[in-house]
């Protein structure tokens, strides 16, 4: 093929996709099955051109089509890495972590069951080993979801529901390649056959592989991003090449699954990138990707399409015999799943409840196509692989594939309308008949205010008066005859809005660089959990999602244990000083959201709920401010550092708008006002990192707060601080237990503790110590002390504490007041060092 007609057949396949999508839209089909069907009719087309006897300019367009290098490798190697890694790098990570049970099921243990389900049915009517039906097993499980959860975004499902089936589409193909390339080796007469439960041994450790490969190479990658800041298009070359690179490294050097390893290196672009790449460069490269996968996807659908009167080429009668085996053994097995697995999970707890008409479209919603083909293909084409085995996999695969886009693709829709999946819940339905009604009411305030400032015809303003009248009171008479909305749903409701409004908010921020990508990612995050979990419960699930909000996930509480336990103070600085950064946003957002509920919700949803919103977002604020607080007690000077960034962030944000108008108003030139942008972005990029938290810092400040340590020189202080551990308590958290010895002294530095003695409680606060009294007595533990609060406690051991006794007046008048108020007379020699 020269490049003329190479170019030309290339500018043909654009304009398809470009036509594709509107046509897709205007007949309501999936985008892939119109690609599908375009490809399947060139390809017979040009095939039944070939072959008949007439002759003219068509014969060299069919001949061209004809001998087009399609291969295998063409999709594996050029077009999936691309697909993978978008799809990895466009989704929320930390809302995915959350339901990382059901994906798994959905995509890994889905496609063995699948594997294994069509295998053993082909095996017993097919007449092959039992290898080659698990082969077709795999090429036929991997699917592509794509089509319902376009249509579940555009139906308004829930979005847990839409991110679990766009997880099982990243790790779907994963799990069926490596499977794939597990049996083709066993199959392969030219190479050593390993037994099969040897081969599946070495599944995970392909994953294991692939993933170290992709996380290896992403972080380099990313680390020469950072070095050439100011060059955006630099970036997006370097990203374009990291899954090609990951992919290539994997298989051919390292030997472990090229497509895990893709996975991996997206996954790690995705959560490193927005934090060390400047917020414009990390949206254009995110465009770009976009349209890279839309390219790809299209691409390798109207090609594979071309293949599929190829490979169907050699089909008997009896293979349409075992074409529904595999088809009721396939939906066999996607019915095990979604109605046998997953409900056990529901009631495990370990995964959100998925109502049936849900599971039902994601059973007739998983299309095969493009991979499937692909992979069906890489059999076809290996001379090693016997005849018979070639000619049933490229006859089930493509069957099969038809199948699902000419069934189950045409009647999807279909079937969204029977499952009612397309209706509003008559809550809703209930709801906007009242909010149309608001609406138009203040429309018509709004307009009359506009018609009385123009100075229009009387006779037109009064006939379209009349005219908007009889549409509001239509509009209040249906609302008036709807059904009632109970108080309770009406708090739902606008909690939901209220939700909605916070998540507007963040992205005002982050579009007015008041904080970083991450840190807006981050949030919005956490609102979607807020509104997720409102939904389902109400205003007692916000109030619980609220306080989840206040980042003291489990990711914290593991880098507290790392700190306290193993001495391991980085991740705590780090999630602590995201955790300031959070809190201090969150609070700045949520003091905006009660001129919401007053300006938007009291219309709609009346005074009492209002006010009962007003309510649980004080609340919320209380809990905000208080762990804010807490924040600062435990890191004086830190939160201080955050408001002076906030501030900051702001000032430039008022001085871009300020030299953005004065160029508007040709009061400056083009070139100064460039100049005066690029020393702006300077200076921001300055204030996108965010101030390291020193833990070691933090300790001498708050050794400087303890009037115990007051009478101590400044050099006395800062040996002591040194000596002083830090440990961060959780509410109920146990520090002493009765009986055990006793070898430190605690200080407590911010919270509250609870001493139980014999049944006598007591509670310490900010600058008081305890344990002291044992240690000195010489004798075990009396007391059980338990946190109230989340604290901060600075931890002695004895010989330090006995010198620090000896050094210090105050301190050993503070043993002794401490020791009389239990009643417990202690020897001179206690308070003496040894």
């Amino acid at each position: 093929m020269d490049i003329a007609a190479f170019t030309a057949f290339a500018a043909a396949l654009f304009v398809i996709i470009g036509l594709a999508e509107p046509l897709a839209a205007r007949l309501r089909l999936p985008f892939t099955v119109i690609l599908a069907g375009i490809g399947t009719l060139i390809g017979a087309l040009a095939g039944y051109v070939i072959v008949s006897p007439l002759t003219g300019t068509l014969d060299t367009v069919a001949s061209l089509i004809g001998n087009l290098p399609i291969r295998a490798d063409v999709f594996l190697y050029v077009f999936l890495p691309t697909l993978l890694f978008q799809v990895a790098l466009g989704l929320n990570l930390r809302r995915m972590a959350d339901d990382w049970v059901p994906i798994l099921v959905l995509a890994v243990v889905a496609v063995v069951i699948a594997t294994f389900a069509v295998g053993y049915a082909l095996y017993a009517v097919a007449g092959l080993s039992l290898v080659a039906c698990l082969l077709i097993g795999a090429i036929v499980s991997t699917t592509d979801p794509s089509a319902v959860v376009t249509i579940f975004r555009n139906i308004a499902a829930p979005r847990r529901l839409t991110r679990i089936v766009e997880g099982e589409s990243l790790l779907n193909d994963a799990a069926a390649i490596a499977l794939f390339a597990l049996f083709l080796n066993i199959i392969l007469p030219a190479r050593p056959s390993p037994r099969l439960a040897e081969a599946l041994l070495q599944l995970p450790l392909l994953f294991v592989g692939g993933a170290l490969v992709g996380w290896v190479l992403a972080r380099l990658f990313i680390r020469l991003m950072t070095m050439v800041p100011n060059h955006p298009l630099a970036q997006v070359s370097l990203s374009v090449a990291l899954p090609y690179v990951a992919y290539l490294s994997a298989e051919r050097l390292v030997g472990a699954s090229g497509v895990i390893a893709v996975v991996a290196a997206g996954m790690v672009l995705n959560l490193l990138g927005p934090s060390r790449i400047l917020p414009t460069a990390w949206a254009y490269l995110r465009e770009v990707w976009d349209l890279l996968a839309h390219w790809a996807g299209a691409l390798i659908f109207v090609l594979a399409a071309l293949l599929i009167p190829q490979l169907l080429a050699g089909v008997r009668p009896g293979d349409f015999v075992l074409l529904a085996v595999l088809i009721a053994a396939a939906t066999a097995a996607r019915v095990v799943v979604l109605f046998g697995v997953l409900p056990v999970l529901c009631f495990l707890r370990l995964s959100p409840n998925v109502e049936r008409p849900y599971r039902v479209a994601i059973l007739w919603g998983g299309l095969r196509g493009a991979v499937t083909l692909a992979l069906a293909l890489a059999v076809t084409e290996n001379p090693a692989v016997p005849t018979e085995i070639k000619r049933l996999v490229g006859t089930l695969a493509t069957g099969f594939v038809l199948f699902t886009l000419i069934v189950q693709g045409l009647s999807l829709r279909p079937m969204i309308r029977w499952l009612g999946l397309d209706r509003l819940s008559p809550l809703n339905a209930a709801l906007s008949d009242q909010v149309i009604a608001v609406a138009l009411q203040n429309v018509r305030e709004e307009v009359a205010d506009i018609t009385r400032r123009n100075e229009l015809p009387r006779e037109v303003v009064r006939s379209e008066a009349k005219r908007f009248a009889a549409r509001v009171d239509a509009a209040v008479d249906k609302a008036e005859e709807g059904a009632e909305i109970q108080d309770r749903d009406r708090i739902t409701l606008g909690l939901v809005a209220l939700a909605g409004r916070e998540r507007d908010l963040i992205l005002e921020h982050f579009r007015q660089q008041l904080i970083s990508i991450r840190l807006a990612d981050r949030m919005i995050s956490d609102v979607d959990r807020l509104i997720e979990r409102t939904r389902q419960g109400g205003r007692t699930e916000y109030r619980r999602a609220g306080r989840a909000a206040l980042g003291e996930d489990r990711g914290y509480r593991f880098a507290v244990w790392l700190h306290n336990r193993l001495h391991l103070s980085g991740p705590l600085a780090r999630r602590t000083a995201e955790r300031f950064d959070i809190l201090l946003n969150q609070s700045l957002v949520l003091r905006d959201l009660h001129g919401y509920i007053d300006a938007k919700i009291r219309r709609i949803h009346g005074r009492r709920v209002a006010e009962l919103l007003h309510e649980l977002l004080d609340r919320r604020m209380v809990d905000t401010e208080n762990a804010l607080e807490g924040l600062r007690l435990q890191y004086p000077g830190y939160a201080e550092e955050l408001e002076r960034r906030f501030i900051r962030r702001t000032s430039l944000r008022l001085e871009e708008r300020e030299y953005d108008q004065l160029r508007e108003d040709g009061l400056i030139g083009p070139e100064l006002h460039v100049t005066l942008r690029e020393r702006l972005e300077r200076m921001r990029v300055a204030l996108d990192t965010r101030p390291q938290l020193d833990l070691a810092v933090q300790k001498t400040e708050l050794v400087g707060r303890f009037e115990l340590f007051a009478g101590l020189s400044e050099r006395q202080r800062r040996r002591l601080a040194r000596a002083l551990k830090a440990i961060y308590v959780a509410p109920g958290d146990v520090l002493i237990r009765r009986g055990e010895p006793a070898r430190s002294i605690f200080f407590i530095a911010s919270g509250a503790v609870e001493m139980d003695i014999a049944g006598q409680k007591t509670r310490l606060g900010r600058g008081e110590m305890f344990g002291q009294l044992a240690v000195l007595a010489r004798h075990r533990r009396r007391a059980q002390v338990t946190a109230l609060a989340h604290s901060t406690i600075l931890v002695l051991d004895e010989q330090r504490f006995k010198r620090l006794l000896a050094a210090s007046r105050s301190i050993r008048d503070a043993v002794r007041r401490s020791a009389a108020a239990r009643g417990i007379d202690l020897p001179d020699d206690a308070l003496q060092s040894d």
